[in-house]
């Protein structure tokens, strides 16, 4: 169904408004997916703050501009979707990664984080981004560790002096 131009410039901005605050963007190619199995990605998607939208390229290419994704212009070509993370970057790396295992007809174009453009083979570098909960987890791990070993360093003398105190008094009920 064709767009009237006021609906082509709300989608314009719509779009140009999420790119902008993304953190991250995949385009794929979606030619063969059927209603029900395009419904499961958006569902998918939903569930993982990703805004998944299929663009004419020419709207696309209107919306990217002035974004970190406008680099995404040359792999506008063909049906393809655009999806954008919102809260983790590697968010929509996994649920298009994820998708394509159990649906081959959807194939990624290109995909771009931080306005540069990278392959379709780089969907894999994409999906194994830590999410915010475990790039959190990892980097308080990373500041207890020393705090830790140094607690343990400072209890060791007590602790062996402990065990030695414990020893003798073992040694001496045994030979009474």
């Amino acid at each position: 169904m064709a767009l009237r131009l006021e609906d082509k410039k709300a989608l314009v901005a719509e779009v140009n408004e999420v790119a902008s605050r993304a953190l991250s963007a995949v385009a794929a190619e979606y030619r063969g997916l059927s209603a029900g199995e395009f419904d499961l990605l958006r569902k998918k998607a939903r569930e993982n703050a990703i805004y998944l939208h299929v663009v004419k390229n020419t709207l696309a290419k209107r919306a990217l501009q002035g974004t970190d994704f406008s680099c995404l212009e040359p792999a506008l070509t063909g049906p393809l979707v655009l999806g954008f993370s919102l809260e983790d970057p590697g968010s929509v790396g996994r649920v298009i990664k994820d998708f394509a295992k159990d649906h081959n007809k959807l194939v990624v174009k290109a995909v771009s984080i931080g306005g540069q453009l990278y392959g379709s083979q780089d969907i894999e570098r994409l999906a194994s981004l830590p999410s915010k909960e475990q790039a959190l987890a990892m980097l308080m791990g990373t500041m207890k560790a020393p705090i830790a070993k140094f607690v343990r360093t400072l209890a060791e003398p007590t602790a062996k002096f402990v065990r030695t105190v414990k020893a003798v008094g073992d040694a001496k009920q045994e030979a009474a």
